[in-house]
């Protein structure tokens, strides 16, 4: 039996106090490495890093080969289709509350999304070539599903 989201406070407290301490540790270490947080960000950093946060976090939360990362903490549904799959959190606590964050992609995308704009201060070559990897896969992964559509009709 699953318990309630009230049950479950502890354990939301958790992840947020481990998001808000990334975030925090991201600073320290940038502020001692003598890196400043950017204070603006180009449309295309936005664009791209949108489209990188989207495709990472679907990646993450419902591809199919990423099911090793998910298993200690779901329970396999069924396939979607598109090389992607359902999954549940488990219902055993802790790991229910960490299984929703993995199979949630609108979940993870701010934990992406705090990492990449970090990371833009932080290592802004390397976070880029993140980005656009993931931003080419997600336009990649849009022309795949507009092409299957035009065949089958």
């Amino acid at each position: 039996m699953s318990e309630s989201p009230r049950a479950r406070i502890p354990s939301y407290v958790g992840s947020l106090t481990t998001f808000t301490g990334g975030l925090a540790a991201a600073v320290a270490v940038g502020r001692r490495r003598g890196a400043r947080l950017a204070t603006g960000y180009s449309l295309l950093d936005l664009a791209v890093g949108g489209l990188a946060t989207h495709k990472f976090s679907r990646l993450v939360a419902k591809d199919g080969v990423t099911t090793p990362l998910r298993a200690p903490f779901t329970v396999f549904e069924e396939e979607t289709g598109s090389a992607e799959v359902a999954e549940r959190p488990r219902d055993e606590h802790p790991l229910h509350t960490i299984g929703e964050l993995l199979v949630c992609p609108f979940c993870l995308a701010p934990w992406v999304a705090a990492a990449y704009v970090a990371g833009l201060s932080l290592a802004p070559s390397a976070t880029r070539a993140w980005a656009a990897t993931f931003a080419i896969v997600g336009a990649s992964d849009f022309l795949q599903h507009g092409y299957a559509r035009v065949r089958a009709d």
